[in-house]
């Protein structure tokens, strides 16, 4: 009777708590999902916690915190990427946390539908920003031609066509930020799937 009740009680702190789901994902050995709600649509996102153990759990922490709620995808290309996460639809950036160590020798590739850590010319600088891969990008795999590559964490495992639909939207310079979608793209959330 004790034991059922200890279970029962697991159970539910499990399910109220993301933090503490996320941590029965790595119990499980299932890889964490999250969903990425925009004014578009939704994209289910698969995280690689074993491959990509830094960028995910970096990630989590963004949106456990609500971080990425009201951020834009502000960078648009057609045939390469979409990158967000760290700017308001006013263009003005969110402050983040340090940066994460860059994890792009983990083996996986920068294909299309894969998420990934954005970073500047600094290999280990990626903070709340990430991509989706458009395409095969096959030069931002490590080494690419800076020797250090781009990190994936994640792949999006429906919702790709809410991905192509940002893609297709019309861009521009937007107070400085060039290839930024004329009409904001605004994630609403991002949440830890149970």
């Amino acid at each position: 009777m004790f034991k059922k009740l200890l279970v029962t009680l697991t159970l539910a702190l499990l399910c109220a708590s993301p933090v503490l789901a996320k941590d029965a994902h790595a119990a499980t050995g299932k890889n964490p999902a999250v969903e990425i709600d925009t004014n578009m649509g939704k994209i289910t996102v698969e995280l690689f916690a074993k491959e990509a153990p830094l960028s995910v759990k970096n990630f989590l922490e963004y949106a456990e915190k609500g971080h990425y709620s009201g951020t834009v995808f502000h960078r648009v290309i057609a045939g390469f990427m979409i990158q967000g996460g760290g700017l308001t639809a006013e263009m003005i950036p969110k402050p983040t946390a340090p940066p994460v160590k860059n994890e792009a020798a983990n083996g996986l590739k920068n294909d299309r539908g894969t998420l990934s850590m954005a970073r500047t010319g600094d290999p280990d600088s990626a903070t709340s920003q990430f991509f989706v891969n458009l395409v095969d990008n096959n030069n931002l795999n490590r080494p690419s031609p800076d020797g250090y590559g781009y990190s994936v964490f994640g792949k999006v495992v429906k919702g790709m066509e809410v991905v192509d639909k940002i893609a297709a939207t019309k861009t521009g310079i937007k107070k400085g930020f060039r290839d930024a979608p004329e009409t904001p793209v605004v994630i609403n959330s991002v949440k830890l799937l149970k």
